[in-house]
């Protein structure tokens, strides 16, 4: 009975341990109101290490999936480590975590409907985004508010919506981070709508795995890639394809190359 006991209560330290927050003392939390959704959204906040000491002015990235993003407790398959990443490089930057939807995550991250999974409601999420989160986060922090200052950034169907944003508010997000990319979810009717779109001027980073488990990832980033580089010189250097050699559809990937894709970007 004692070494049960005792088993007992290592395990629910380590548990307990297990489930402590990892995010750094410059991440903080809220809740706002998404009317777009009928919802509530929890956001988090990254702000840098110097930011209460200065009176400066900083570019903003707007993250999907916010729950992955700093915290190990939140983040059921793994974290990204932005805080981390950002604060070994003394990044100058501010980043905004949203919360997913959830079982609403399909719906708010895909501007259209597929016939197996449904979703299609990317333009509720991006109005809120952009019409409610956006000049929250613009009134309360020390923000550059022009395009070339704010990016837009997310992995799989966060990909998907990223890109899709930057068709629909060039004028908002002037930047792209697009990883592991869900373009074949709606496929017929992105390649529909890049058709109609006649300029292009954002930039964007893309990158996916080799082994993501669908060779269609890789065929579907290049071919909007191709599409992009047709909007405008190549020699202009506003895009950057990058294929991770064993690269899987997962935070780990994700999470080893967010550096190198915010070093581009920025």
């Amino acid at each position: 009975m004692k070494q049960f006991l005792s088993f007992l209560f290592l395990f629910v330290l380590c548990n307990a341990n297990a489930q402590q927050s990892t995010a750094s003392k410059q991440v903080s939390s809220y809740t706002i109101d998404a009317p777009q959704l009928k919802t509530s959204k929890k956001i988090w906040v990254y702000l840098p290490k110097n930011y209460t000491a200065s009176t400066k002015k900083y570019p903003v990235i707007y993250m999907h999936d916010g729950q992955n993003l700093f915290d190990t407790s939140t983040a059921p398959y793994g974290e990204w480590n932005i805080d981390e990443t950002l604060d070994s490089i003394n990044a100058q930057v501010i980043v905004i975590g949203i919360e997913h939807g959830g079982d609403k995550r399909i719906e708010e991250l895909t501007p259209y409907k597929n016939a197996k999974y449904g979703g299609g409601k990317a333009d509720d999420y991006l109005d809120f985004v952009v019409k409610t989160l956006k000049p929250k986060v613009d009134s309360t922090y020390r923000t550059k508010t022009n395009a070339k200052s704010t990016a837009i950034f997310g992995s799989s169907l966060g990909g998907l919506v990223s890109f899709y944003a930057a068709i629909k508010y060039p004028d908002v997000f002037g930047k792209v981070g697009c990883f592991s990319p869900s373009f074949w979810f709606g496929r017929n009717e992105m390649n529909d709508l890049l058709a109609k779109t006649k300029d292009f001027h954002t930039k964007v980073y893309f990158l996916c795995g080799d082994n993501e488990g669908d060779d269609d990832v890789i065929r579907d980033m290049k071919r909007v890639e191709h599409w992009v580089n047709t909007k405008r010189c190549e020699c202009k250097k506003l895009n950057k394809e990058v294929i991770v050699k064993g690269g899987q559809h997962n935070e780990k990937m994700w999470r080893e190359n967010f550096k190198k894709a915010y070093l581009w970007l920025f």
